[in-house]
């Protein structure tokens, strides 16, 4: 890679990780960057998924206050996350490259959707909170673990909006403060990217130098977007989602 190109690539890094901590779509700007550079899509997937673990665990230290007393639900969703993860992972390595290929605009298209969407579902999860419906269980239930875990194989197999669906899920499953569930939704999307980066690292063909520039710059927008992210305009950052997503889409149906 050339220095403009390692900037760039540190760069989508940072973007990433201040994303993902508070929107949960940082994938929508490293993974095109990595195919922009050359990269086959399996590798710049892998690749992309292994870089941004460091940045999750940051996002997740930065929302530390918000997690406290939610351990038991936690261990229940996190092991859901985890089933998932694995799978998903053994998916995208057991899938012939070419069906990667074809099913990846799919994926984007459909996370580019739960993005644009995700206002009117968060006005439908406060009305619904709102609402006062007690009889809900605690942790959300047997159906939020399915579809945890389903998000997990998701998450692991591609995971860009992983958080926006995590986080939708959690809000309409569970009575909780939306800021404690958004650490709830840091901590599953931890625990799938980084069972996946361990199976990509034993199994897969890894560029550690996109890693590494990820991993650091993921590190530092991990910390930003827990400090200063409730103050930016979900609207700005949806909109460059949206629009880096778009650009991924169009050259993967193009290359």
């Amino acid at each position: 890679m050339t220095w403009l190109q390692q900037v760039a690539i540190f760069a989508a890094g940072i973007a990433a990780g201040g994303i993902n901590t508070i929107v949960g779509s940082g994938t929508l700007i490293t993974f095109p960057a990595l195919l922009a550079f050359g990269l086959p899509p399996v590798t710049a997937n892998v690749s992309n998924t292994i870089g941004l673990v460091p940045g999750s665990v940051s996002g997740v230290v930065g929302y530390r206050r918000e997690l406290q007393g939610q351990r038991s639900r936690l261990l229940q969703l996190g092991t859901a996350s985890l089933l998932g993860g694995i799978t998903g992972a053994i998916l995208l390595l057991t899938m012939p490259a070419a069906a990667f290929k074809a099913i990846v605009p799919v994926l984007i298209i459909a996370a580019l959707v739960l993005v644009v969407v995700q206002p009117r579902l968060a006005a439908w999860v406060k009305k619904r909170r709102d609402g006062g419906e007690s009889s809900a269980p605690e942790h959300g239930g047997p159906i939020l673990l399915i579809a945890v875990f389903a998000t997990g194989i998701y998450g692991g197999y591609f995971g860009a909006a992983q958080g926006v669906l995590l986080l939708g899920l959690l809000g309409v499953f569970v009575h909780e403060d939306i800021q404690r569930l958004n650490g709830v939704k840091n901590v599953l999307a931890l625990i799938v990217n980084a069972v996946s980066a361990v199976i990509f690292i034993v199994i897969a063909e890894v560029d550690w130098q996109a890693v590494a520039l990820i991993a650091v710059g993921s590190i530092i927008g991990g910390q930003l977007g827990a400090k200063v992210g409730r103050k930016l305009s979900p609207n700005v950052l949806r909109g460059v989602i949206v629009v880096v997503g778009t650009i991924a889409v169009i050259r993967l149906l193009t290359t």
